[in-house]
């Protein structure tokens, strides 16, 4: 019937352009990290065809939002994110709140701090101070992404998060930890019960050979994390300072939380209304 025909013919194209959508988003995703990427590094990452990944970057190039060298033919970021990120960051940037506490944390301690965020079932780090110690967790870079549960701060996260949320994200983490073979299902589950015990979250020699991290969520009002402090160091450099770590991480995380709270109560508070004036 030829009724029949025509709305099959729109859901068909709205499928169609959502796919499209979500497999450009999975290639912005592999980006994130920063520096330059190979087109057959952005297809396997995006577990996509090359053919079908080419086809994506170059729309968005076209647009601004990556860039290709024209020598090395490597793809990076383009100025329109740069745009966007401004846009999202002017309406709150934790940063700024937790940077402080970066800067004191590693000039006491000498490692690697970060501070990570939660985005859906990973983690992204979104800013780190660098340590003193020579030999430093340079594998992590602003931008990293990991499955929640991977790495100290990553599963202080996933710790913190509600009961029936973790559950949700442990179903999900479970067809995703191919990367990380020292990882299973089972190991998440014990050390979130060890970091739900002690308040906070230490993972070594699991992610790295010979490294590791100890980490701190970071609640807001309600009780839900928002963020995650973490040092990232040797395995024995976390080993024989845990005690002075933990209480140093709780002890800025608390501080983040109040300075949290108290931006986040500034940035809803409603603007006072303009005064009206008589002609």
């Amino acid at each position: 019937m030829p009724t029949s025909t025509r709305p099959k013919a729109v859901i068909t194209h709205e499928r169609g352009a959502t796919s499209s959508v979500e497999r450009a988003l999975r290639v912005l995703r592999v980006m994130s990290e920063g520096g330059s990427v190979r087109l057959t590094d952005i297809a396997s990452a995006a577990d996509l065809d090359k053919a079908t990944a080419l086809r994506l970057l170059d729309v968005m190039a076209r647009e601004g939002f990556v860039k290709r060298d024209a020598q090395s033919k490597q793809f990076t970021l383009g100025p329109e994110l740069t745009v966007l990120g401004a846009a999202a960051l002017r309406r709150f940037d934790p940063r700024p709140l937790a940077r402080p506490s970066l800067m004191r944390l590693a000039g006491v301690f000498q490692d690697s701090v970060v501070l990570s965020i939660r985005s859906g079932v990973e983690s992204l780090c979104i800013d780190v101070e660098e340590g003193t110690y020579p030999i430093r967790a340079n594998y992590l870079t602003v931008g990293s992404r990991r499955p929640l549960g991977v790495g100290a701060g990553s599963l202080a996260l996933l710790a913190s998060m509600p009961d029936d949320e973790r559950e949700a994200a442990l179903e999900t983490l479970s067809g995703q930890l191919e990367r990380y073979p020292r990882i299973s299902p089972a190991l998440l589950r014990e050390r979130i019960d060890q970091a739900r015990e002690r308040g906070y979250a230490v993972l070594l020699d699991v992610v790295v050979e010979r490294m590791g991290g100890i980490g701190a969520a970071i609640l807001d009002p309600e009780g839900r994390p928002v963020a995650a402090l973490s040092i990232a160091s040797l395995n024995d450099r976390v080993l024989t300072r845990e005690t002075a770590l933990a209480h140093a991480l709780l002890h800025e995380a608390t501080v983040c939380q109040v300075r949290w709270a108290e931006a986040t109560r500034a940035h809803r508070r409603p603007a006072s209304p303009l005064k009206e004036t008589s002609q």
